[in-house]
């Protein structure tokens, strides 16, 4: 039986529960359903468009854009997903999250438009994006990838500059099971004859070939563009711009300064079009957020937040942890989806963690706290060299139940990450404005 169209007047809530039961799967790659709908919404814009994608790295490089253009004053629209909290943080008009109202009024034309054409909850929602984007009048749109690259909803739009922030094993089921065939399929974001930055340091041949083959203008980590730094100040050299005496971006953690040159390659690739002062880029580095990305919150224990759900993510989470001062006592509080190479994360982060708090997610591909824990102790049992504590493992059935119980065992100078999964983190952040 086909949903309920929502009616006139229906809130967003409503729309977002309607566009859940739309099409039969979560996730069905291909452009041509939702190409056909896009025509039918002319989603025409002369601003120029930015494409982010990669497995990670890609809401911090959204993020640090978005701040320096908006502090060189431009128009700057956003759009990167998934949400933590709430569903409007997926869009942003400079620097502001859009309203229920507007997403409403976007999801009204999606549906005249769309007719008898079968759309995922990300295509329909991308779509409405990109309608409110087109009416706006801005100078840039940022857009981050859901998923891949060459079969991704973003992927319909005609990028003036494309970046791919790192190229690593995630969502094997849709993109491959190797570095080479998920690389192909990310770089299907470049264009012919337009700038294509890829900050991965060690970017497969696929990439490689690819955009060679298309004739894009590819920057290369390494060679078209470097960092230095020391303890104080970091700087930029690009091709031809050298941007000196920086201060560290806002956003923590081992591979910013990775992110933050991926985005300064594009804006010297669109210097032409898109002028940025030195000061612009400095105020917009320290202005950057990202909520949930090596996030630490204030007060005792100190709290980590950080999405990381992949075993790239988890290194650099390792990482980090490790450039941290000394702490007693580390307690993760832990969720992943069933389909994420657990043993992976677990292996990477084990010889960090002194306590694990295991949280079963909800949602089809939320794994129970019971099978998480299974998994660490596979993992753990798998490791070349054995742990030198025991293992300490405790099951909670919500997020909240599980970071309630880290706090409560966590003595002030102890820290607690929470990591995983957008749902974990989410999971922490709702618990903690409840309380607030």
């Amino acid at each position: 039986m086909s949903p309920t169209r929502p009616t006139s007047g229906a809130n967003l809530a409503t729309w977002l529960n309607y566009l859940e039961s739309l099409h039969p799967s979560a996730i069905d790659m291909g452009l041509d359903r939702i190409r056909v709908v896009a025509d039918r919404l002319e989603l025409d814009s002369d601003s120029i468009k930015i494409i982010v994608g990669g497995t990670n790295g890609k809401g911090s490089t959204c993020a640090m854009l978005e701040s320096i253009y908006l502090s060189a004053g431009y128009q700057v629209g956003l759009y990167t997903s998934p949400h933590l909290i709430t569903f409007n943080e997926r869009a942003r008009i400079n620097g502001e999250i859009v309203s229920d109202a507007l997403f409403v009024e976007q999801f009204e034309a999606v549906e005249r438009a769309r007719q008898d054409v079968s759309l995922t909850y990300f295509e329909f929602t991308t779509l409405a994006v990109l309608k409110l984007f087109a009416m706006s009048t801005l100078d840039v749109m940022i857009l981050e990838v859901g998923l891949g690259g060459r079969l991704d909803a973003v992927n319909l739009i005609d990028a003036d500059c494309s970046i791919i922030t790192s190229v690593d094993i995630d969502h094997t089921d849709w993109l491959g099971n190797t570095r080479e065939l998920i690389g192909f399929e990310k770089a299907h974001i470049f264009r012919a004859g337009k700038p294509a930055i890829c900050s991965d340091p060690a970017p497969p041949q696929s990439l490689l070939d690819y955009a060679s083959t298309l004739g894009a203008d590819l920057w290369l980590f390494g060679r078209d563009f470097n960092y230095s730094g020391d303890r104080q100040q970091w700087a930029f050299a690009g091709r031809q711009q050298r941007r000196n005496a920086m201060a560290y971006p806002a956003l923590r953690g081992a591979n910013q300064l990775l992110n933050a040159s991926a985005a300064l390659a594009a804006i010297e690739a669109l210097r032409n079009e898109l002028v940025v002062p030195q000061q612009a880029v400095r105020n917009g580095l320290i202005n950057a957020s990202l909520p949930g990305r090596f996030q630490i919150l204030p007060g005792q224990p100190t709290v980590i937040l950080d999405v990381a759900h992949n075993p790239h993510a988890a290194a650099v989470l390792e990482k980090n942890l490790g450039n941290m001062g000394f702490h007693p006592y580390t307690y993760a509080v832990f969720g992943m989806l069933s389909d994420k190479d657990i043993e992976a994360v677990v292996q990477h982060l084990a010889g960090r963690i002194d306590h694990w708090f295991c949280a079963s997610l909800p949602g089809p591909r939320g794994l129970s706290a019971t099978a998480l824990s299974s998994k660490i102790e596979s993992a753990v049992a798998s490791l070349p060299t054995p742990l030198t504590e025991p293992l300490k493992i405790s099951t909670y059935d919500t997020v909240e139940l599980a970071y309630q119980a880290a706090s409560q065992r966590s003595n002030p100078d102890d820290r607690i990450v929470v990591f995983g999964s957008f749902l974990t983190v989410a999971g922490v952040l709702t618990a903690l404005n409840r309380a607030s």
